[in-house]
């Protein structure tokens, strides 16, 4: 079974920046990670703000799955979006994008 791609962003953003900062950890995830991803499912999810996408990196930092983020220098280098290729685990309860 192929591992789906996860790319969670935050609510708290307008619908068109919630599409953008996606976006842009989507593109840093295949452009920084020897992945092997290809082009199979890919899950947009959301979280409430800056403070619920931290602590998501906070528990997968400590469960050892590998993750991108995404910091808009637009918005003085806030958390906007994180990528990350794996188990369904840390992403089951998240509302969908």
């Amino acid at each position: 079974m192929q591992d789906k791609l996860y790319v969670v962003t935050r609510k708290d953003l307008s619908k068109s920046q919630q599409a953008v900062q996606a976006g842009h950890a989507l593109a840093e995830y295949l452009l920084t990670t020897d992945t092997s991803w290809t082009n199979g499912t890919l899950v947009y999810l959301k979280v409430d703000n800056e403070d619920e996408l931290k602590s998501l990196t906070a528990l997968l930092k400590h469960g050892k799955i590998h993750f991108t983020s995404f910091k808009e220098p637009d918005f003085n280098n806030q958390l906007t979006a994180i990528a990350s290729l794996g188990s369904n685990d840390y992403f089951a309860d998240m509302s969908l994008l």
